[in-house]
């Protein structure tokens, strides 16, 4: 099943992702098909508010020319089977690491224990676990690797988690950071 999922979500990106990015527009576009096998919505609108954690004083959207194309994502996928919401913004700051590191640790806490990772690169772990044997429920989080010049702060479980990767801008001038809200769910529960 997790396979057919997967290439379901390939075909999509491919079909929808590069029909987005052609528009200077594509903050306001996105694609939204529902249908009797599941729900899907693809587009570029995320941004901190919705991924639930405020936005770092004076920090601003990271441009597309930048060397990141992906400035903002938002996709949800909702079936009988499986059920996902990713939402991710990227920023930068004309400030250090470690202030934006500082003022997302006081407000992660909300969320539980915050947990430091580092890595070589700003990415999620999106792990598929099959509810009828293993609930992913309250399994808590871990870090994949711990070196690298990205700091990570995770908190939450597998299946509902909020990450802020931080990392020193180019020429150790300013940071880029991103926020990310992940929302797994297997054949039971919502999103």
């Amino acid at each position: 099943m997790f396979r057919q999922l997967a290439l379901l979500l390939s075909v999509a990106a491919s079909l929808t992702l590069p029909a987005l990015a052609q528009d200077s527009s594509s903050k306001e576009k996105s694609l939204d098909i529902r249908s009797s096998v599941g729900d899907l919505h693809v587009g570029a609108d995320a941004d901190a508010k919705k991924i639930g954690v405020p936005l770092y004083p004076g920090a601003r959207l990271k441009a597309k020319d930048d060397n990141d194309n992906h400035d903002q994502a938002n996709l949800s996928i909702l079936t009988e089977e499986f059920g996902m919401n990713l939402l991710v913004a990227s920023y930068v700051s004309d400030d250090a690491p470690g202030k934006i590191l500082d003022f997302y640790r006081e407000k992660l806490k909300k969320f539980g224990k915050v947990l430091e990772c580092h890595s070589q690169k700003r990415g999620v772990n999106m792990d598929s676990h099959d509810e009828d044997k293993d609930s992913s429920k309250g399994k808590e989080l871990k870090c994949d690797e711990n070196s690298g010049p990205v700091t990570e702060l995770k908190v939450g479980t597998e299946d509902n988690q909020h990450i802020v990767a931080v990392e020193p801008g180019d020429a150790s001038k300013g940071t880029t950071f991103a926020l990310v809200y992940l929302r797994t769910r297997g054949k039971r529960g919502e999103i």
